[in-house]
């Protein structure tokens, strides 16, 4: 394994190139994932503009806004890791109606948000269409491991002790959840890209070949 510095400017437009390169044939459904002291939703937000400028359409989409409602997520309490890694995400509403969409031969019709988690009801968001050949980035936590089809996956990595100092301490309670991912779904290994990012603001490219 090797780790290469990189400035925050030079990732984005490194990060830009890769994805534009992926097949216009079809949809490229791209996952931007890391826990939320790792900010995944500033990256992919900052890869909306150059990959239009690269030729390619974007649309964005946060998992975030793909939780379950309140009265399964607290069930079993507010504070469960496990209950935060298996049963938060509505996989099976991110599917229907976000990545099947764009599977090749799909309609390209997606509804960018299901569930405001904060309201804790129904977001009531309109359909959108991205044309074939478009770009889906996908910020969120714990994406991996769950059989979600993605073309290109960037997995923002922190060590424990990092994490452990930059979660918002209500947030301190999933750190267990956190602990499991990396064991059980193992995003080092799986992504096409790691990014360790440590210090935010001084991120690295982790690089698992020589």
């Amino acid at each position: 394994m090797r780790i290469e510095p990189i400035s925050p400017s030079l990732l984005v437009e490194e990060l830009a190139d890769r994805v534009a390169a992926l097949p216009r044939t079809s949809w490229a459904r791209v996952a931007i994932d890391g826990a939320p002291p790792t900010r995944p939703e500033d990256l992919a937000d900052a890869l909306v503009d150059p990959l239009r400028l690269r030729g390619r359409e974007v649309l964005r989409v946060s998992a975030g806004d793909f939780l379950r409602p309140a009265s399964l997520r607290f069930e079993y309490g507010r504070d469960d890791p496990d209950v935060y890694y298996d049963g938060w995400l509505d996989e099976s509403g991110l599917v229907r109606e976000v990545l099947a969409p764009l599977e090749p031969g799909g309609t390209g019709r997606v509804l960018p948000s299901l569930w405001d988690s904060a309201a804790d009801r129904a977001t009531r968001a309109s359909y959108v269409t991205l044309r074939e050949g478009g770009v889906l980035l996908l910020d969120g936590a714990l994406l991996l491991g769950r059989g979600l089809p993605f073309e290109h996956v960037v997995h923002l990595s922190m060590s424990r002790g990092a994490l452990a100092r930059r979660i918002d301490p209500e947030q301190e309670w999933t750190l267990p959840a956190y602990a499991r991912y990396e064991a059980e779904a193992q995003p080092v290994q799986v992504a096409d890209v790691v990014i360790r990012v440590d210090d935010p603001r001084h991120p690295a490219l982790v690089e698992q070949r020589p």
